[in-house]
C-alpha cells in the first residue's frame, strides 16, 4: 500500500471514530444550542430548534443523559444550561442535577420550540436563541459536530458552507477505499500506529457491562444473560456477541451517562461495529494484535458503507455496523478478503430490509439481531458460502454489491422515510 494512502486511512479512522455522549442526533442538537447560548453571552428566554426530517426521526423517542425525559427540546435546553461546545458530541459531559432540573422547569415552560425545516439535507440542525432585543443563530450540516454558520444580531460570525463543500469534496478524493484495500491495510499496518482502537472497544465494553448490571430500556442484553443462566438459551459465541452488543444498546439508548465509541457519526453504530467482533475475539482468546486488526477491518468497512450511503437514511445503520462486525469476526476466524467479501454479502441478503424508525429504546432489539447475523454470516463465509450473484441485489462484484445497497437506501427509499416519520408524528 502506498505510504500516502495509509496515513490518509488512518486519518480518516481518527476522524469517523469519536466518543459520543448520548445519541448523536440529539447530542448535535444540544451542541448547537450550548453554542447558540455562549454567542448569545446570555441565558436566552426561548430556544427555537428547526431540523431536518431525519434529525427529528432520530431525536424523539430516544432518552437524553441523565434525564428521565426523551425528545429535542430537553437536548436543546440541556444544551444552553450546561453544555460546554468545546466538547463536541460529549457535549454534555459535565452537567449536574441542577442543570437538569433547570432544563425540565425551561421546557415545562415552554420556552423550546422544535420543528421541521422544509427543503434542506437530512443532517441539518438549525438553533436560534434570544434574550430581549438580541439573539443567536447556529447551523450544523452535513456533519453531527460541524458548526458551519453562527450568527449574532444580524452579523455573521462564521460561515463555512463554502470551507465545508471544498472539504467534503476534498475528503472524498483522499482515498477511495475498497474491500480490498481495507484487508490490505489492516493486516499491513504497523499495529501501534492503530491501536488507538482499543479506546473504542474499552468504552464500548464499559457501557455494555453497565447495561448487564442494571435494568436500562427493554433489558434485551440483561435477559440474555438470564436466559443463559436459567439454560434457556446456550452460552455460545453467538448469544455472548448478541447480549454484550444489545446491553450496550440498552444503557445508551435509555440515557446511560457513559460515553460510547461512534463510527461514521452514529453511536449504535460504533457500539455494533465493535461489540460482536470484542465478543467473538474474548471466547476465542485471539491475540491483542489480531482484534486490533479486526477492529480496524470492522469500522473501516462500516465507513465504505456509509461513505455511500450517506449520514442519515431510512435503512437502518445496524445494517452497515453489523456487516463491518461481520468482516471483522470473519477475520478472526482465519477468513482472508475473499471470505470478508463473502460475508458482506451475506448480511446484505440477510438484514439490508431493516428500517430506521427512529433512534429508541428499541434498537438494542435491532443491534442484538444484527450481532446474531454478523456471527451467522461470518460462519457461513469461513466455509465459502455466499449469498449468489443470482439472489437479490447481491452482484458478483463486492463493490457493486454495497453500490446496490446503498442505492436501495438513498434513491429506493426515500418516500420509505418520508413515510416512517408522517407515521411517528401522527400517532394517536
Amino acid at each position: 500500500m502506498k505510504f500516502y494512502e495509509k496515513d490518509k486511512i488512518i486519518e480518516l479512522l481518527k476522524r469517523e471514530i469519536v466518543p459520543a455522549l448520548g445519541c448523536t442526533e440529539p447530542i448535535a442538537v444540544a451542541l448547537a444550542s450550548a453554542k447558540a447560548k455562549e454567542i448569545l453571552n446570555a441565558f436566552p428566554d426561548t430556544i427555537e430548534i428547526l431540523v431536518s426530517g431525519n434529525i427529528l426521526k432520530n431525536g424523539m423517542g430516544v432518552g437524553i443523559p441523565g434525564t428521565d425525559m426523551t425528545g429535542l427540546s430537553i437536548a436543546a435546553a440541556l444544551g444552553a444550561i450546561g453544555g460546554r461546545s468545546e466538547e463536541g458530541l460529549e457535549v454534555l459531559k459535565y452537567i449536574s442535577e441542577k442543570d437538569i432540573k433547570l432544563a425540565k422547569e425551561f421546557v415545562k415552560s415552554e420556552k423550546v420550540s422544535v420543528s421541521l425545516k422544509s427543503k434542506c439535507e437530512k443532517l441539518y440542525i438549525e438553533c436560534i436563541c434570544r434574550k430581549d432585543d438580541e439573539y443567536s443563530k447556529v447551523i450544523i450540516r452535513r456533519e453531527h459536530s460541524n458548526i458551519e454558520y453562527i450568527e449574532h444580531n444580524g452579523d455573521i460570525v462564521c460561515n463555512n458552507t463554502e470551507k465545508l463543500d471544498n472539504l467534503i469534496q476534498k475528503k472524498d478524493n483522499e482515498v477511495e477505499l475498497s474491500i480490498e484495500k481495507i484487508y490490505d491495510f489492516a493486516t499491513s499496518v504497523d499495529v501501534s500506529e492503530v491501536k488507538f482502537i482499543l479506546e473504542g472497544m474499552r468504552l464500548n465494553k464499559a457501557i455494555a457491562e453497565e447495561g448487564l448490571s442494571k435494568e436500562y430500556g427493554l433489558q434485551v442484553g440483561k435477559k440474555i444473560i438470564e436466559n443463559i443462566h436459567k439454560g434457556i438459551l446456550s452460552n455460545d459465541i453467538m448469544t455472548h456477541a448478541m447480549a454484550l452488543t444489545a446491553a450496550a444498546s440498552d444503557a445508551r439508548m435509555a440515557g446511560c451517562m457513559m460515553p460510547v465509541m461512534s463510527n461514521s457519526g452514529s453511536g449504535n453504530q460504533g457500539i455494533t461495529v465493535m461489540l460482536p467482533v470484542v465478543a467473538v475475539g474474548e471466547r476465542l482468546n485471539v491475540s491483542e494484535e489480531k482484534l486490533i486488526r479486526a477492529l480496524v477491518i470492522s469500522n473501516l468497512v462500516a465507513i465504505h458503507i456509509k461513505h455511500h450511503l450517506g449520514k442519515l437514511s431510512a435503512l437502518c445503520g445496524c445494517v452497515i455496523a453489523a456487516g463491518g462486525a461481520s468482516s471483522g469476526i470473519t477475520y478472526i476466524l482465519g477468513g482472508d478478503v475473499q471470505n470478508i467479501s463473502y460475508a458482506i454479502k451475506n448480511m446484505v441478503g440477510n438484514i439490508s430490509g431493516m428500517i430506521c424508525d427512529g433512534a429508541k429504546i428499541g434498537c438494542a432489539l435491532k443491534v442484538s439481531t444484527g450481532a446474531s447475523a454478523a456471527v451467522q454470516s461470518a460462519l457461513l463465509a469461513i466455509d465459502g458460502i455466499e449469498v449468489s450473484h443470482m439472489e437479490g441485489i447481491i452482484d458478483r462484484d463486492i463493490e457493486n454489491t454495497i453500490i446496490n445497497l446503498a442505492n436501495i437506501g438513498v434513491e429506493g427509499m426515500g418516500e420509505t422515510d418520508k413515510l416512517i416519520l408522517d407515521i411517528m408524528l401522527n400517532k394517536s
